[in-house]
């Protein structure tokens, strides 16, 4: 029979774990959290010093009871959740939740979920660090005051269903922020201008960039300017006045951290960044490997440390040097950043066994989790590699008091490059060397090209910036930002399309309001100044329940006063042309817990409602009426025709505007191409050639 009872958080984690453990094991999940505040009220004690009231989560009844029952049994239970503020906090109300008493309880954490790992955390068992559950209590909280004192704020001020959340608000103000900006930007004209050169014995001319003159660096602002720089250019000598050659060193990036992942997955697999961390806990918690059963293949995936322990460093090290030669290695270990708190004694994200390579474990794996896992083992063993180096020379060129440059690199030593690139590395090692230029060659002015521009309004934030700001200004932390994320754009307060987040009417609202009533809980500031405060509390320097006491009265003072101060928002339905065939109105589109449907404006005299059909522009190619977009039954979008079921016309594939040039039919959007829709043609095209009509 089992002496000793582990305790994880998922199904998955037992299937991992119970492969390194014996007979002697049994490993139990709890689902993740047992006990939480209730969902019917605050769950704050305010007259009691803010004491927190838990209660068992609905649902986890029976799996509390089982899970006392195997811990009676047992000689030991190891608590073995999550090595992070809210693994402990799970774990310490598992305790609770189990009566365990303090020597009863062994409190276990890994890094990650592999054999060696786990055993050793056995050898280590500890108490609860009070610390760490104390931080999670104080964020839960401070979360709980905010969201149930201000929320019926704003279903009274504006319409039901709002919320309003201490991170998601400063996200959300950042976004605003930004859409002001770019609202407000004026652009400026400004001017290049490029010299082409023929160069003797070279087929290939040379084009460089005017720099200014003498004085330094000089901006072009108009047309005049650049016509008055010709004119004085007219019939000017142009000589080479330097040739500089060096050398510059491109350095191997450090292994991800939750924030440089989630960004990283953005660019280059076009994740969100909660696809990205659900994606990332499937590897963590294991994956049924061919041949080698249940196997966890990262380290833990919520972090800010770049630290590397040293065995991974070693193995890694080793692996590099059987696979790619010693002059990859790099020189020394990475140092890991410093300046900010990072979050206990976590590693970076890496894999938990390097000799596991991406192709070894293709079969293995679902497209998400093998693009995301290659993406993890690149950048770590890249991040032991040495620098890459490129040969680098400038050119510079004068003529009549004017200076023209033009610089080129060449990739002399590959490096870490040779294992991962990110954008723009191809590019840069591309160029061309200015090979036999020196102040001798003679060159001849073959024409000028002159181009007129305007500054750019900044960028619309996507998911990837959003979290790089979250992080550079110190809000939140690595659990948070994506719930934060998902949180503004479920609640409809930011759109998100194509990459870019937008701000929606319903979300200016909120945020004009937040800003005017409770500007300290979203701003910036306050909020990365709250973050620092649970980490004091994490490290045992600040009690959590100080940090309560001097937030809630200025909290519940803002309230009463926005209360009586703020008026009454009206959010306007967005009318359609779709026409209720019960009294003649125009129907209007209403958010459900379902997303959206259609509404008569006439209610209560009429009820009418019915599904709301997403067109998408294009005519069905059976009937002419619109094709929309569907759903099955199980969630899975498709595109039909709003006549249906009196018209069949169904589409997996997204019908285009573009008539087939070929046969006249219908064309289906994939990828970057557009394919007839009939195959008998078989017309493709590339979408940019492509012209509606």
């Amino acid at each position: 029979m089992a002496k000793y009872l582990v305790i994880v958080e998922s199904p998955t984690k037992v299937k991992t774990i119970k492969k390194f453990l014996g007979a002697n094991y049994e490993i139990a999940a709890s689902n993740g959290h047992v006990r939480d505040l209730p969902k019917s009220q605050m769950g704050i004690d305010i007259e009691h010093d803010f004491e927190p009231k838990y209660i068992t989560i609905r649902g986890k009844g029976d799996i509390l009871a089982a899970l006392r029952k195997s811990a009676k049994k047992a000689d030991k239970v190891y608590l073995a959740t999550d090595p992070d503020r809210e693994g402990e906090a799970i774990s310490w109300h598992l305790s609770k939740a189990l009566k365990l008493d303090d020597a009863e309880v062994h409190r276990i954490t890994f890094n990650e979920i592999t054999k060696s790992a786990v055993k050793e955390s056995l050898k280590h068992a500890r108490g609860i660090d009070m610390n760490l559950v104390d931080a999670q209590q104080a964020r839960r909280c401070l979360d709980r005051m905010v969201g149930y004192e201000i929320s019926p704020l704003l279903w009274a001020k504006v319409k039901r269903g709002l919320s309003a959340g201490r991170v998601q608000s400063v996200a959300l103000r950042i976004i605003a922020d930004r859409e002001e900006e770019i609202s407000a930007f004026i652009p400026e004209e400004y001017w290049t201008l490029d010299a082409v050169f023929s160069v003797p014995g070279e087929k290939k001319p040379l084009t460089a960039k005017f720099y200014g003159d003498r004085q330094g660096k000089r901006t072009l602002r108009s047309k005049e300017e650049v016509e008055g720089i010709l004119k004085d250019l007219e019939g000017a000598d142009w000589k080479i006045t330097e040739v500089k050659k060096g050398e510059r060193v491109k350095r191997a990036p450090l292994p991800f951290t939750t924030s440089t992942l989630q960004q990283e997955a953005s660019k280059v697999l076009n994740f969100s960044t909660q696809k990205t961390m659900r994606v990332a806990q499937q590897l963590y918690e294991g994956i049924d490997i061919r041949g080698n059963g249940t196997v966890g293949l990262i380290t833990y995936l919520r972090t800010d440390s770049t630290r590397i322990s040293e065995e991974a460093d070693q193995a890694a090290r080793t692996y590099i040097q059987d696979s790619y030669g010693e002059k990859y290695m790099a020189a020394a270990a990475k140092e890991t950043k410093s300046g900010k708190k990072i979050q206990d004694a976590h590693e970076a994200i890496r894999p938990s066994d390097i000799t596991r390579t991406p192709s070894m474990l293709k079969e293995s794996l679902s497209r998400d989790q093998f693009r995301l896992y290659q993406l993890i083992w690149k950048r770590f063993t890249a991040s032991r590699m040495a620098n890459a180096v490129y040969e680098t020379t400038s050119v510079k060129i004068e003529a009549g008091g004017f200076l023209f440059t033009v610089a080129a690199s060449k990739l002399a030593f590959d490096g870490f490059l040779s294992v991962y690139t990110q954008e723009g590395d191809e590019a840069e090692g591309a160029n061309v060397m200015l090979n036999g230029l020196d102040q001798n060659t003679r060159l001849a002015l073959r024409e000028f090209d002159p181009k007129q521009h305007f500054t750019q309004p900044p960028a619309h934030y996507t998911e990837a910036a959003l979290v790089k700001t979250l992080e550079e200004l110190g809000i939140g932390r690595p659990s948070t930002y994506a719930p934060t994320i998902t949180t503004i754009i479920a609640r409809r307060y930011v759109a998100k399309e194509a990459k870019n987040l937008y701000l929606t009417e319903l979300g200016e609202i909120v945020n004009n309001i937040m800003k005017q009533a409770f500007p300290s809980i979203v701003d910036v500031n306050f909020t990365a100044n709250m973050e620092s405060l649970l980490d004091k509390v994490e490290e045992g320097t600040v009690n959590w329940k100080t940090v309560i006491r001097n937030f809630y009265p200025d909290l519940e003072e803002a309230v009463q006063t926005a209360q009586k101060e703020l008026e009454k928002v009206k959010v306007e339905d967005e009318v359609t042309d779709v026409i209720c065939e019960e009294c003649g109105r125009n129907m209007v589109i209403k958010y459900g817990p379902h997303g959206r449907f259609l509404a008569c404006p006439g209610f209560p005299e009429c009820r009418n409602t019915k599904p709301y059909l997403e067109k998408i522009g294009v005519a069905c190619p059976k009937c002419g009426k619109d094709i929309v977009v569907r759903k099955t039954k199980k969630g899975r979008k498709y595109y039909g025709c709003e006549d249906n079921p009196e018209c069949d016309f169904m589409s997996w594939q997204k019908p285009s505007a573009v008539k087939c040039p070929q046969c006249g039919g219908l064309m289906l959007e994939k990828g970057s191409r557009l394919v007839c829709a009939d195959e008998r043609c078989g017309y493709v095209m590339v979408k940019e050639q492509a012209n509606p009509g």
